[in-house]
């Protein structure tokens, strides 16, 4: 599974952004999906999670600013991110958690795909 990310650029604090990410190769289907990021010298940490049944859950610091949906039709999912802040500034990754089944009858298959990372800087 390969996972496209856009969307990613410099806005000023309180600014906006939209980040898109796009699955495409083999699979049946995709699970949970979501949005990560990494700031200099800081671990990954989750952003944003949605279920395939649209089941979300949020990072503390991002509630209420940013939005994660899907479209399970396309295999696409968003992270739409208002009123942005310095400290939000980092390197965003989508996440998604395949099920691939290799041939009839046989037991799924579950994988996990990172996409290159796009880059969010906030400026004050």
């Amino acid at each position: 599974v390969q996972l496209q990310a856009s969307g990613g650029g410099l806005v000023q604090a309180g600014g906006s952004l939209r980040l898109a990410c796009a699955a495409s190769g083999r699979f049946e289907r995709l699970n949970d999906m979501g949005w990560y990021r990494q700031a200099p010298g800081k671990q990954r940490e989750v952003v944003a999670t949605i279920t395939r049944g649209g089941a979300t859950t949020y990072e503390g610091s991002v509630w209420g600013r940013f939005l994660i949906s899907r479209d399970t039709a396309k295999n696409t999912v968003t992270l739409q991110m208002v009123n942005l802040r310095p400290e939000d500034t980092a390197v965003y990754y989508c996440h998604a958690v395949s099920m691939t089944v290799e041939r009839p009858g046989a037991q799924p298959v579950f994988g996990t795909s990172w996409g290159q990372g796009t880059q969010v800087t906030v400026s004050s």
